[in-house]
């Protein structure tokens, strides 16, 4: 939605000073304030843009603090109560979570099915049936990770292109497909055994299989996330990324006691795993079907809101950017800014460190423990980051925890106070990477070059390689190596995270430094123009 008026010119600087902008992260100057929550999130807003000093030029008798006080004048008048207000906003935000949570909870979940069922159908002997041996089902899992973290990026910029509620459905597709891949392949691994022998060994089918997995399931998360960013203001973002992330935690769970039950079921001419990847392929195929019917392709085509609802949120997620019509679709600048993001490269290195603890449970404790323990921790400290409006100590803090529960780990003796402190450990561990990831994307206001900054993120599903490597049998069981090795790694996400939000509120004083010397025209103009782009202009105020 363009700023200003109709014909597309700057409002005056003498405007008063709405809450789209407030709720933006661009320095708030001209725009009217008519959403039906922006007395309340003008209050937080305003309170959290003076307690980052970048509200300094608001000094008695500036205009822009006439602006500001005239629109609480302008408010007042009005009549509006701003709890009544927040009810509104919380009502379509209740609206969205029960039409759009759900199928997306359930399409990351079975989703997620197909990366993790092959250490089931190993125990009903998968690599036999297949003709591979042990060894290159490690291997295979191993190569899945190659191409599911290369083809993040592109493919969360065809999800862009194509739009979420195309691409999402179309990524649920190639799961069934591999199992008339691996029956066709060990039909011709049966004739060629018997002419070159019983032990004649091949993992190919396998290992192309999974390799496709990995081109055609990377981009489902960042496309999810962006789809979510499109309906929810940026502090509604973390708690349902949270919800949605939470599948992950129960996706073993859930995994095992599928294939326990399919498992029990007999068949003539089916294996037990081939019965299972087809039961679970079909289920994917459906909801991916049930996905292409039900998921919006946007705000404006929610066919579960009202008129005046769709308006809304249309107008709450498109204030963040003032050129939000221009900068929608893909562009090769995005690309570029991407690549130039400093930000991004700073603080994937420690979501790779963040993310590697989260493999240590494997080794211990039963799924259901890690599900519950993963979920409340994650729900708690996600709703609390979007209540108080703020990342980066909450990330801290739920490593911090993370950390003495690891602490606990090695130095206890006992199994009981191992096994509480891992039940600690697990409440913090989930958090890092979902925050991370909301953090990226509010601060990332532009519709293409976000869809790339998550889509770059998701490098961060490297940490499941080095977590694979570190806790192998030979330090069973004590595992006092790959623990102390962990402990190294949550202590470098810890102080990267610190050092990454200082970073952030530097560069937020630095630029509110350059406004005080800034007339309200030339602040203005730098808002709307296009020389420097999206969060690189010294008007944009980085979410802490």
């Amino acid at each position: 939605m363009s700023v200003g008026h109709q014909d597309g010119s700057p409002p005056p600087s003498s405007s008063p000073c709405s809450s789209r902008a407030l709720i933006s992260n661009y320095y708030p100057i001209g725009h009217d304030l008519k959403h039906p929550d922006d007395r309340y999130r003008l209050e937080h807003d305003r309170n959290s843009f003076e307690s980052q000093g970048v509200l300094s030029p608001l000094l008695p008798g500036s205009p822009h603090a006439t602006a500001l006080r005239s629109n609480s004048i302008e408010m007042q008048d009005s009549g509006i109560s701003s709890l009544e207000n927040e009810r509104e906003a919380q009502r379509i935000n209740r609206k969205m979570d029960l039409y759009l949570l759900p199928l997306l909870s359930l399409l990351y979940l079975f989703n997620g099915l197909d990366r993790g069922n092959i250490g089931n159908a190993q125990t009903q002997g998968f690599t036999h049936d297949i003709g591979a041996l042990p060894d290159d089902l490690n291997l295979a899992v191993s190569l899945l990770f190659v191409t599911f973290v290369l083809f993040q990026v592109p493919s969360a910029a065809v999800g862009q292109w194509l739009g979420p509620s195309t691409w999402l459905p179309i990524m649920m597709v190639p799961s069934p497909l591999q199992v008339p891949l691996l029956y066709v392949y060990r039909q011709g691994l049966t004739t060629r055994s018997a002419l070159l022998g019983p032990h004649n060994h091949d993992s190919a089918a396998l290992i192309t299989t999974r390799l496709l997995i990995g081109v055609f399931e990377a981009g489902f998360y960042p496309t999810c996330i962006v789809y979510l960013g499109s309906f929810y203001s940026r502090f509604d973002l973390a708690t349902r990324i949270g919800l949605f992330y939470g599948q992950y935690a129960i996706a073993s769970a859930f995994s095992g006691a599928l294939s326990y039950a399919i498992f029990q079921v007999s068949h003539a001419w089916l294996k037990p795993w081939q019965l299972l990847f087809l039961i679970e392929g079909v289920l994917t195929c459906v909801l991916g079907a049930v996905a292409w019917l039900w998921l919006p392709t946007g705000p404006r085509g929610a066919w579960f809101l009202s008129h005046s609802e769709r308006q809304f949120v249309v107008d709450r997620v498109g204030g963040v950017e003032p050129n939000a019509a221009k900068y929608s679709s893909l562009t090769r600048r995005d690309l570029v800014e991407t690549l130039r993001d400093w930000k991004l490269w700073f603080v994937l290195v420690f979501n790779i460190c963040a993310s590697v603890p989260v493999t240590a449970f494997s080794v211990f404790l039963p799924l259901v423990v890690q599900a519950v323990c993963g979920a409340v921790g994650l729900y708690l400290f996600a709703s609390s980051s979007d209540r108080h409006r703020e990342r980066g100590w909450h990330i801290v803090g739920a490593l911090v925890v993370a950390l003495g529960g690891l602490v606990g780990v090695v130095g206890s003796v006992s199994n009981a106070a191992k096994y509480a402190s891992l039940c600690v450990f697990l409440f913090g561990s989930y958090v890092p990477p979902p925050l991370t990831v909301a953090w990226l994307s509010g601060n990332t206001p532009t519709a293409g070059k976000r869809a790339l900054v998550v889509g770059a993120n998701g490098l961060g599903n490297l940490a499941g390689a080095i977590g694979s490597q570190l806790y192998r049998a030979e330090y069973a069981p004590g595992y006092k190596l790959p623990l102390v090795v962990t402990l190294g790694f949550v202590g470098v996400a810890l102080t990267g995270y610190v050092a990454y939000r200082y970073t952030l509120w530097a560069v937020n004083a630095r630029r509110a430094a350059i406004r005080k010397s800034k007339s309200a025209e030339q602040i203005e103009a730098e808002r709307v123009d296009s020389v420097r782009h999206a969060d690189r202009k010294w008007v944009f105020v980085y979410d802490l």
